[in-house]
């Protein structure tokens, strides 16, 4: 007997299903369209081509584990439990489709207690906002090419001077490894992939959008609806970081966040404290998840896989 968690209707499947598609395809579907045109965009494409999880993925929901659907075969969209049908990790008992807590694989229960272990240290340190987004900066300073096709807002010279009058303190690995090699020098923090428990903090604009990658890292194990959460605060924190950049984005309607100014320096650290709370609220939400995942992957007996309802 599987271990219940949530038990939902077909009728409510089908209402988280569509609720998700809804607020995720107005954002997959325009990416697919501009790959497909060969065009780009310099703030959103990063969550498609940064971050490795497919627009299909994301617009695919899961229930997550320890939820069972009770199966109307009446009232089941056939199109929606063959989009369920399609994975493995799916079992059903005759009533209930859900995913099956046996069949998940070796790496995914050591990924949920490595997830767990970062939330947890960066949680229980307090946030910095001393940063000023200087990592965009880094990664174009004394560059012999920049990495998009659009203007800086300074002059090489300009943009050097400023970055050279601040303290630059980037704790962010996945981010420090894009400094060019004189930027890198300035940061006077060194950050590795192993120092990541110890460095990483709530105040980081990529820390917090990387709770996204944790998330579907978990998939189909952590379910849509947090994932989805976890993309949004990514696509917000996204924003304030290319807002916050040296780039010149007008053509494209986004007014900067000047950091070169104190004001817009202040600015800054008013939206990094926005995304640092929400990526909090957030972040407890993941940690709780896995939590209840590691219990039911704990209490789980043996489970027999049926037939899939035709």
């Amino acid at each position: 007997m599987v271990h219940k968690e949530e038990v939902i209707s077909t009728a409510e499947w089908l209402v988280r299903r569509e609720r998700h598609r809804r607020e995720i395809l107005p954002i997959t579907e325009p990416f697919r369209a501009r790959r497909t045109a060969g065009k780009a965009d310099p703030v959103y494409d990063f969550l498609f081509t940064y971050y490795n999880f497919s627009t299909m993925k994301l617009e695919r929901w899961h229930p997550g584990a320890g939820v069972q659907i009770r199966i109307d075969r009446e009232a089941a969209d056939p199109e929606a439990l063959a989009e369920l049908a399609q994975s493995p990790s799916y079992h059903f008992d005759g009533e209930h489709l859900s995913l099956n807590l046996n069949a998940i694989k070796p790496h995914v229960r050591e990924q949920l207690g490595a997830v767990r272990a970062l939330c947890k240290a960066v949680r229980s340190r307090p946030p910095r906002f001393a940063c000023f987004g200087l990592h965009e900066w880094a990664m174009v300073y004394r560059a012999e090419a920049v990495r998009h096709p659009y203007p800086l807002r300074l002059s090489d010279t300009e943009l050097a001077e400023f970055v050279e009058s601040q303290t630059v303190c980037c704790s962010h690995f996945d981010a420090f490894r894009f400094f060019t090699p004189s930027a890198t020098r300035l940061n006077v923090i060194q950050p590795r992939p192993d120092t990541r428990l110890e460095l990483e903090q709530g105040g980081c604009i990529h820390a917090n959008m990387d709770l996204y990658k944790w998330a579907y890292k978990l998939s189909p194990v952590i379910g849509s609806d947090l994932l989805r959460e976890c993309f949004e605060l990514a696509r917000l924190a996204r924003e304030v970081d290319m807002r916050a950049s040296p780039y010149d984005l007008s053509s494209r309607g986004i007014v900067p966040i000047a950091i070169e100014t104190p004001a817009g320096r202040e600015l800054y650290v008013a939206e990094q404290q926005q995304i640092a709370t929400e990526g909090n609220r957030v972040r407890s939400l993941l940690l709780d998840e896995i939590d209840r995942i590691e219990n039911l992957l704990l209490l789980s007996p043996e489970q027999i896989t049926g037939t899939f309802p035709q």
